[in-house]
């Protein structure tokens, strides 16, 4: 879209009033005018009419700062210069364009407030902005959703909420039109197709698009559980583990495998373990050595190698190392940081449950992994994965370790295993 071919929406006096009326939501002015996209009200309704055109027009142009988008290359150039701005609030740290913009802004701070808050004596000049900022303290959410009975402090957090039930989603991504019910939630996704991510921890400086996902991963460096099953006591540090957890005392298993019959708590298990198990497709490439891999994890694991990266470090001494189940057992092995895990039949120690499974279908002769070549089955992915390779042998009638020929496919087996006694 070219800039020419897009209207002016508001100058002047206009555009004062619109950007007045979004920025003071909370005045004496009464404001009947209700635009239905963003819920912001308005006292005029010319200028309620100028406003909607905003929502009429595709924003193409986001700012890689704070994620706005505008509709012409020239309106992202503008608002570009806030960022860069010397004129800045000494009060709260806005930034104006100009000094003009700021001196009217510093007069709003010092426009009298004859309203405090008697729990954190913060004033405010109305009475409805304290109603407002008083349910903060008290926990009051009078708006309630009909449907599913939430409640918000604010009406219009119930408007934008009631979208989650009518499936509106007016804010549409202009590069693999994916729609979003909130303006917030497109700017959030906008940042998969920039790569753009801004919150990064202090402690391995991973970088994440989420401010959410990187209070999440700094719980892996402090160790920090905050949620516990009531019915084991057992801790993790994020509540969707807990959810998928509680699954495991209810034996609710929904997902299966239609190849081994495998049930599976959370429907993501499933699909790696098709991937890992059951499918030959490797379409992730290291990018030092060429070497393709099954899933994306493997392949970052896998690139620690060369780059020598050890993200985890043991808190007792030098040692650091690749995954974190390393240094789970570790810690567990030199330090006695930790709690054994016991078989109950052979009373072996394990340190990490998914040996402790692995090693408890030995007693119970369970074998899960089907060779898709032939009738045999194994307890372990890797045994499987070890016993693939002699249909490989077979198929060529070479040896798969030194490459030696041979007449008939039962010499070409005999010769395999030799290097295995080796």
């Amino acid at each position: 879209m070219s800039e020419c071919c897009v209207p002016v929406f508001y100058t002047g006096e206009d555009y004062f009033d619109v950007k007045m009326e979004a920025e003071h939501p909370h005045d004496d002015k009464p404001r009947p005018y209700l635009c239905t996209v963003c819920d912001r009200r308005f006292a005029k309704k010319q200028v309620l009419n100028i406003h909607k055109q905003i929502h009429n027009v595709e924003k193409i142009y986001s700012c890689t700062q704070c994620g706005k988008s505008y509709s012409t290359q020239r309106y992202l150039q503008n608002h570009m210069g806030v960022h860069s701005s010397k004129h800045k609030c000494t009060e709260c740290g806005h930034c104006s364009r100009s000094e003009s913009e700021l001196t009217r802004h510093m007069q709003r701070h010092s426009e009298k407030k004859l309203f405090e808050c008697a729990v954190c004596k913060a004033w405010f000049k109305t009475a409805r902005s304290l109603v407002v900022h008083s349910r903060s303290h008290t926990g009051d959410k009078p708006y309630k959703c009909d449907t599913c009975h939430k409640a918000f402090s604010v009406s219009g957090s119930l408007n934008r909420h009631m979208r989650v039930h009518t499936g509106d989603r007016l804010y549409k991504c202009h590069l693999c039109d994916k729609a979003f019910s909130h303006c917030g939630a497109l700017n959030e996704h906008m940042r998969v197709h920039t790569g753009d991510k801004p919150y990064s921890c202090h402690v391995c400086h991973k970088a994440f698009r989420l401010s959410g996902a990187l209070l999440r991963h700094a719980r892996v460096h402090t160790g920090d559980k905050p949620f516990t099953c009531q019915m084991c006591d057992k801790a993790f540090s994020q509540s969707g583990q807990l959810k998928h957890h509680i699954r495991s005392h209810m034996g609710d298993k929904p997902y299966k495998c239609s190849l081994c019959n495998k049930t599976f708590s959370q429907s993501g298990n499933l699909q790696s373990h098709e991937r890992r198990i059951h499918s030959n497709r490797r379409p992730y490439q290291c990018t030092f050595c060429g070497k393709m891999f099954k899933t994306n994890a493997d392949v970052k694991i896998h690139e620690y190698v060369h780059t020598d990266k050890k993200p985890y470090s043991c808190s007792y001494c030098s040692e650091r190392f690749i995954c974190s189940h390393q240094l789970k057992s570790h810690l567990l092995r030199s330090h006695n940081e930790g709690t054994w895990l016991v078989c109950h039949i052979c009373q072996k120690k394990y340190a990490s449950s998914g040996n402790l499974k692995y090693h408890l279908r030995r007693h119970e002769g369970v074998k899960p992994y089907v060779c898709s070549e032939c009738p045999k089955d194994f307890c372990e992915a890797n045994e499987l994965k070890q016993h693939y390779l002699v249909h490989l042998v077979v198929k060529h009638c070479c040896c798969f370790v030194c490459s030696k020929h041979f007449r008939c496919r039962s010499m070409v087996v005999k010769h395999f295993f030799m290097h295995h006694q080796c």
